[in-house]
């Protein structure tokens, strides 16, 4: 079953079930797929978690925006969509998985200091495509080549 075709089987079963805050998130998902499937990089697993990561980024700042101005019913609901859409995300590696995989990184490339940052980051982010957030990956790399 394909991506699309999951959504859509999900979309009807949150129909049925009357779950409307869960249809509200599960149409952000299938209107982002559609969007690709019109797009120069087509529909592939790669630009989905891509997409995805993008859409559940600008839901947690809308929360945290919401909170600072008391919102909490607007915070909610974007947080709620964000873990819908979450569900649908490859699993995160937790920071001990991230900090093991850059130190072998780190000595594959021959990283020396902080000048190789870039040459770093660029191997992290194709190693880490979708499975850890890159502000995460960026402050180990940096605390990894300045010790």
């Amino acid at each position: 079953m394909s991506f699309e075709e999951t959504i859509n089987a999900d979309i009807k079963s949150a129909m049925l079930a009357r779950d409307s805050k869960k249809l509200e998130a599960l149409r952000a998902i299938k209107s982002v797929v559609l969007l690709l499937k019109t797009s120069a990089e087509g529909l592939t697993d790669e630009s989905i978690s891509k997409a995805l990561q993008k859409e559940v980024k600008k839901r947690k700042e809308s929360a945290e925006i919401y909170q600072s101005q008391n919102r909490a019913d607007l915070q909610e609901a974007e947080l709620y969509q964000a873990g819908v859409m979450e569900q649908y995300l490859p699993k995160q590696m937790s920071e001990d998985e991230i900090r093991a995989a850059l130190t072998q990184i780190v000595a594959e490339t021959g990283a020396k200091g902080q000048g190789d940052l870039g040459k770093v980051m660029a191997a992290a982010s194709k190693a880490f495509a979708g499975k850890a957030d890159n502000k995460i990956v960026s402050g180990i790399v940096r605390a990894l080549l300045a010790g």
